[in-house]
């Protein structure tokens, strides 16, 4: 049943939020001020009409923006999205009693996302290509994404179509991640087993006819047409198949110049989960630099991009699970500096390690502002400061933003954990 209500605030997801008798609503796409007509589903609800508009409120630019679950923020008005995702992160750090300047958030969307993954569902026995409904497995269809880079805007729907027609014969769910390179694009498939030769050679030759630099299922290259290569500070790296990526090149290189910024007295750099080197490259021009990763493959790439480049100073790689092998202490004592950009569960081990040994300089960059406040509360907890704190908006239209957090050695003694 249908009832009106008004929204008081705007969620931490960037859903609105009214108050009522039985408690809080979440209503999506609407935003604070705003009288609506809701339909409840327990303590969620669909919003029926926008009867009493917010002024902050636009047309979103995408047609299917609230059908799709990629974005959720296109109905905002750019300096009230902005101020709305500072303040989230700024709530966050103040419930782990983390005080810091914060810098005005950066926008980084660039020319948009160089990584998509769509997926390729057959429900019903028709083939549908898209991304996911929010909180549901239905597949929106889309033949254009406006958000991506434009040479995925449009091709990144009609690859992974072309793959469906090709590899949907079993009906099995697959998700072609489609990432932009220098050198063309470079797709993975996932979802799907080996493929027997007939297969492989129709695979081949569709990486032909769609021009693709390199076509990979679960990271098993099936063919490498051109080197799917990306340009880092004076470096180039070829990535591993599936390889992570920063969501955007402009995203990318703003966290790499706050991370270089800070370094820049150290003489000697440890760049945890490092991956294929968006930062230890860059800081490998000034600096000698430790770089660690759990992923073979991107360690492999990152070591064959600095023995390509001249003038690089001293850096060494290493394979290691930092999860359950953090550097020790006695390790961690050779650096002036720890940069750490972990994946989203944070990097508490290593955390933990740092405060016990005798780095004066952290670097925490992070995709979750939850795991980034815990490490970060640790360190403070063990005697850093928590200098200053940057948020780099990479992931527009999402509730999702990328921190880099600022932490020096106080001189006062440690508290015990």
């Amino acid at each position: 049943m249908a009832e009106q209500v008004t929204i008081g605030r705007l969620g931490a997801k960037a859903d609105g939020i009214a108050e009522t008798a039985s408690g809080p609503i979440f209503v999506p796409f609407a935003l604070p001020g705003e009288t609506v007509t809701i339909a409840r589903e327990g303590t969620r609800a669909h919003l029926v009409s926008v009867d009493v508009p917010s002024p902050e409120r636009i047309t979103p630019f995408c047609p299917y923006f609230g059908e799709c679950g990629g974005c959720t923020t296109q109905h905002m008005r750019h300096p009230f999205y902005l101020a709305w995702k500072q303040g989230t992160l700024a709530h966050t750090l103040s419930q782990a009693h983390l005080d810091a300047p914060m810098e005005p958030i950066v926008d980084a969307h660039g020319e948009g996302r160089r990584r998509l993954t769509l997926h390729v569902r057959f429900p019903d026995g028709e083939m549908h290509v898209g991304y996911m409904a929010a909180r549901s497995h239905h597949v929106v269809d889309i033949d254009h994404c406006p958000i991506a880079v434009p040479a995925l805007q449009r091709q990144a729907p009609i690859v992974a179509r072309a793959i469906g027609r090709q590899l949907g014969a079993g009906r099995k769910p697959l998700d072609v991640q489609i990432t932009e390179v220098e050198t063309g694009l470079d797709v993975d498939i996932r979802g799907h087993g080996p493929l027997n030769p007939k297969d492989r050679q129709r695979m081949i030759d569709l990486a032909g006819d769609l021009d693709l630099a390199r076509l990979s299922i679960h990271g098993d290259i099936v063919v490498e047409r051109r080197p799917p290569a990306l340009t880092i500070g004076h470096s180039s790296v070829v990535l591993p198949a599936g390889s992570f990526l920063q969501a955007t090149r402009l995203g990318e290189e703003s966290l790499a110049s706050i991370v270089l910024s800070a370094c820049e007295r150290a003489k000697r750099v440890a760049d945890l989960f490092s991956g294929c080197g968006p930062f230890a490259l860059r800081l490998a021009e000034r600096h000698a630099v430790h770089a660690v990763e759990n992923d073979n493959a991107a360690i492999v790439a990152l070591d064959r991009a600095v023995r390509a480049t001249p003038n690089l100073r001293a850096v060494t790689t290493e394979v290691r699970d930092l999860y359950r092998r953090p550097l020790l202490t006695t390790e961690l004592n050779t650096f002036d500096a720890v940069v750490l950009d972990p994946p989203r569960n944070g990097a508490e081990a290593q955390a933990r390690q740092i405060v016990s040994s005798k780095v004066p300089l952290v670097v925490s960059v992070s995709c979750d502002a939850g795991t980034f406040a815990r490490d970060a509360a640790i360190l403070t907890a063990g005697g850093f400061r928590l200098e200053r704190v940057y948020a780099v908006d990479q992931f527009s239209y999402s509730p999702h933003v990328e921190i880099v957090g600022i932490l020096r050695r106080d001189l006062v003694k440690k508290r015990r954990l």
